[in-house]
């Protein structure tokens, strides 16, 4: 008999819906709190910049029980995203869950003896501490803000300049007339530097350290989610936990594999006109590719080609009244600089003490299947096993993590068993794959399948594979199929 419990799901994000929906068809007491006015994390309105879309296909961006609308383009933007999520929530009756509008200011062990812990909560004039028997933290990779200073900043916006976060740049009017800086070439970089000089900047420059990889949302006229989202591309791949044979194997295919990355390099060399804006990057694709690899922002390199959008490798060093001078000492004119450097990874409200047990001191993440820690008991992650199918992702692991609470895994890992594969990752991040090392090596990508497989198979199910080898080898990750894979694991019910 499993005994129900009272569950904290911190965050109603893509991962918080999914965590809360996965512990209540279990049985248990789900109690969520979201810190906005809405659901939907990055995708609610009023964090999303304009034409804001998915790097993911619709079909690879959605849970496995709720396809996206028919009538949705193949990337949606980011108001039907929103909707989509809503739809989710109602679907599932989760608005009754969650309270709307509380922040989680510190978690702790309980002090009455009891497993689990206590939270410390606020929403509006309102503090109090609340103990659970479990806490699901739901709040991934984009819960704070990587807020940036750089000298002369004062002085730049008392001159009428404005230094903002990506996440900040809600209105395309605030750029009309303005020479625009862009930090950072991620896609969140250069879908803002689209978007501004398609209203109205007077000129956009967009500033970067290095040249990366870009993938098109069409490579060579075939979506790109039929060449890297498939099993045999992601064999190519030096995966973790690979035995003898594997390795036997790799090194046998190793010509094969090396000619197919560089035939897709100089596709994107050629597609995309890179040695024309010296965007080659050094490394090779294969050895970059990972959660950070970006998509190509449609008219990105129209722009390019027009001279609407000049890149320039560099940082900032320092702000002027009405220009930026780079560290290259390069000098940049400018009214609007638009930071689009990212997310502070972290739990700030868990103490200090057992962060330092979570994050090694080069900032990887200490976690068994990228969502528990042992020298944390009664909690979990769900949505830092980060990947390009990330709302399947949160929804497989979720489902794992219920399981694991209530010891009903069919390969529940003892806590040796967890040591030594969190050394082993570590190893294989640090000396085997260094690309896996990005966002604290919490991501799952490329390599989907190898981590789907896992958690389906931990979870006991009969079946993590579609029937038909050929659709299994070589397409991408079919969310209604990991439904079905979903429901020939054992099941149960808390009471």
């Amino acid at each position: 008999m499993v005994n129900r419990k009272k569950v904290a799901v911190i965050g109603g994000g893509v991962s918080g819906l999914a965590a809360a929906k996965a512990f209540d068809e279990k049985g248990h007491r789900v109690c969520g709190f979201e810190r906005s006015h809405d659901f939907g994390g990055v995708w609610e309105l009023s964090r999303s910049y304009p034409d804001v879309q998915t790097q993911s296909p619709k079909d690879l961006y959605c849970y496995t029980d709720l396809p996206m609308p028919k009538d949705y383009p193949e990337w949606p933007k980011g108001p039907q995203v929103h909707a989509y999520l809503h739809s989710y929530a109602a679907k599932h009756r989760l608005a009754r869950l969650f309270k709307l509008n509380t922040d989680v200011l510190s978690m702790d062990r309980r002090t009455d003896g009891q497993p689990g812990w206590t939270l410390r909560l606020r929403s509006g004039d309102n503090e109090w501490s609340e103990d659970f028997d479990f806490v699901a933290i739901c709040t991934g990779q984009f819960s704070e803000k990587n807020i940036l200073t750089h000298p002369g900043q004062e002085a730049f916006t008392e001159a009428g300049g404005t230094v903002l976060h990506s996440s900040d740049y809600t209105d395309p009017a605030m750029c009309k007339g303005k020479h625009v800086v862009v930090l950072g070439a991620s896609k969140s970089g250069t879908d803002i530097a689209v978007n501004a000089a398609k209203n109205g900047a007077k000129s956009v420059h967009l500033v970067y350290r290095e040249n990366v990889w870009r993938v098109p949302y069409f490579v060579g006229g075939i979506n790109f989610k039929r060449l890297l989202y498939m099993r045999a591309q992601e064999m190519q791949f030096n995966g973790w936990g690979r035995g003898p044979l594997k390795k036997a194997l790799a090194a046998i295919t190793k010509p094969l594999v090396w000619a197919n990355f560089r035939g897709l390099e100089t596709l994107l060399k050629l597609q995309l006109g890179l040695k024309k804006h010296n965007m080659v990057p050094d490394a090779p694709i294969e050895k970059e590719a990972s959660c950070s690899l970006p998509i190509v922002t449609p008219g990105l390199f129209e722009a390019l080609n027009a001279g609407t959008i000049k890149p320039v490798i560099g940082s900032i060093d320092r702000y002027e009244p009405g220009r930026v001078t780079l560290t290259t000492g390069y000098t940049i004119p400018c009214d609007l600089s638009i930071l689009a450097v990212g997310w502070k990874l972290g739990v700030p409200y868990l103490a200090q003490d057992y962060r330092d047990k979570l994050i090694e001191e080069d900032g990887q993440y200490r976690t068994y299947r990228l969502s528990v820690n042992p020298d944390l008991p009664d909690m979990g992650f769900v949505g830092f096993n980060s990947s390009f199918c990330t709302v399947l992702s949160a929804e497989m692991i979720a489902n794992w993590l219920v399981r694991y609470m209530d010891g009903q895994l069919k390969r529940q890992p003892s806590r040796d068993e967890m040591d030594r594969s969190i050394e082993q990752m570590l190893h294989w991040r640090r000396k085997e794959r260094p690309a896996a090392q990005v966002y604290g090596g919490l991501c799952s990508a490329p390599f989907h399948f190898q981590h789907f497989d896992e958690l389906m198979q931990d979870m006991g199910a009969t079946r993590w594979k579609r029937s038909n080898p050929l659709k299994e080898t070589f397409s991408y990750p079919d969310a209604g199929a990991y439904g079905q894979f979903l429901a020939t694991a054992p099941q149960y019910q808390a009471g």
